[in-house]
């Protein structure tokens, strides 16, 4: 099931043929460095069932996988999940290693956005990133997100940005 596209790029639901995939984007550390530890082959298929499981109890959020359009090859993974402990929903991103610098993560934060507000109806969409992540803050600014203080995260002041609706 697509869930957004954008001019370069579609975001899908995993599906368990992912696997391989999956387990690609999660097991590489220099990807991981700024979201959570990098899971092993085990680890990484339990967290895909708890993905699939995701999208049947929360419609419209969860973590999925962005291929290009034209080749279908698959360019990392995006999301739109609760922000623990708050009311909003935060976007995220991640890109293999051989994708950086083509600028899909700011044309699927742009495409995300207009999903978060027109397609989930949200007023405000928040994004948090570890001090030492410019280049995902400068994604957010240039996709119109404001710093927005701190968020206290696996023992670490994070950043906190957020993007209001109007």
């Amino acid at each position: 099931m697509i869930i957004i596209t954008s001019e370069r790029l579609l975001v899908r639901r995993y599906r368990l043929e992912d696997e391989e995939a999956f387990f690609r984007i999660n097991s590489d550390a220099e990807v991981m460095r700024y979201i959570r530890p990098p899971k092993n082959p085990e680890e990484s298929k339990i967290f895909l069932l708890e993905n699939i499981a995701y999208y049947d109890e929360h419609p419209g959020l969860g973590r999925w996988m962005i291929q290009e359009k034209d080749t279908g090859h698959i360019v990392g993974m995006f999301s739109l999940l609760p922000l623990e402990h708050t009311s909003d929903v935060h976007i995220g991103y991640a890109f293999m290693k051989d994708q950086w610098g083509k600028g899909y993560a700011t044309e699927i934060a742009r495409a995300g956005i207009i999903y978060a507000f027109n397609v989930l109806n949200l007023s405000t969409l928040t994004a948090v990133t570890y001090v030492e992540n410019i280049p995902s803050q400068k994604v957010l600014l240039r996709n119109g997100f404001r710093p927005d203080g701190t968020y206290h995260e696996h023992g670490l002041d994070n950043l906190l940005f957020r993007l209001n609706r109007d």
